[in-house]
């Protein structure tokens, strides 16, 4: 009698990431999911957009863990694999697979994601669901509080985003808020006390970071043959970057729970 043998799930992954130290607590492993739908114009990886790139590796969870184990005596006690992109998102099948099993080795899990795969349709919610019972903490990215803003920076709209920041908070999932400022675009006071009203109507935030924008990935696009859409712009300065950690009161969330 001939059996069926289950096919493993395969996960496009950009690039890996062995010590990283800002995408999380601790040091991390950090793996980059290839695959975005966003086209955020201060993007500084636009060679993760495309899900089926053939540079990206096909990689198993197995996998993946066979190698961020070699780093385990590094992480201490606060470190662990942290999933960033793209956006990781749109490979939640491998996402499941991949937390479910760090879970099983006690491992520490992060999801670095800026949300816009999120729906309460199925079969999406179900496995959303799912794949929060096997992560610790969700890294989650509010690239722009006005929705109108937001399409002219990201071509999406927020408002499946911020549903996720509600419903993120309703089953009190931790949480690190990040908000990339980007002048002329995002960095208007107006819109910094939006967001930090919004924040302040959640009940799970951990932490809030300011991500001054940069154009250290400008090359990629021009290697893209792409036109840089922030062409001029240059970094907020550190007055401004002060500014929105006071609008935002960055202050309070540093070691501290609110929950």
């Amino acid at each position: 009698m001939s059996t069926i043998t289950e096919q493993p799930i395969l996960g496009n992954v950009h690039s890996i990431e062995s010590f990283g130290s800002v995408d999380g607590p601790g040091v991390r492993f950090i793996v980059f999911m290839q695959g975005c739908r966003m086209r955020c114009q201060f993007c500084h990886n636009p060679d993760t957009w495309q899900i089926n790139d053939p540079k990206a590796k096909q990689r198993t969870a197995d996998d993946v863990l066979q190698e961020a184990l070699n780093y385990k005596s590094y992480w201490g006690k606060k470190g662990g694999i942290t999933v960033s992109g793209g956006e990781p998102l749109l490979q939640i099948d491998f996402l499941i697979d991949l937390f479910k099993k760090a879970k099983a080795m006690g491992i520490s899990t992060t999801l670095d994601s800026c949300g816009k795969p999120f729906t309460h349709d199925e079969p999406f919610f179900s496995k959303f669901e799912e794949l929060m019972q096997y992560t610790d903490l969700v890294l989650f990215d509010i690239k722009q509080i006005d929705n109108q803003k937001h399409k002219e920076l990201t071509g999406q709209s927020n408002d499946n985003i911020l549903e996720l920041a509600k419903y993120l908070s309703d089953i009190n999932k931790p949480v690190w808020i990040r908000h990339v400022l980007v002048p002329f675009r995002s960095d208007y006071d107006e819109f910094l006390i939006r967001l930090d009203k919004f924040i302040k109507s959640l009940n799970n935030v951990d932490k809030v970071e300011i991500l001054p924008y940069h154009t250290m990935g400008k090359y990629k696009w021009e290697e893209m043959g792409l036109k840089y859409p922030l062409e001029g712009i240059e970094p907020p300065t550190d007055d401004r970057v002060e500014n929105a950690k006071k609008l935002l009161h960055t202050e309070d969330y540093k070691g501290y729970l609110k929950r």
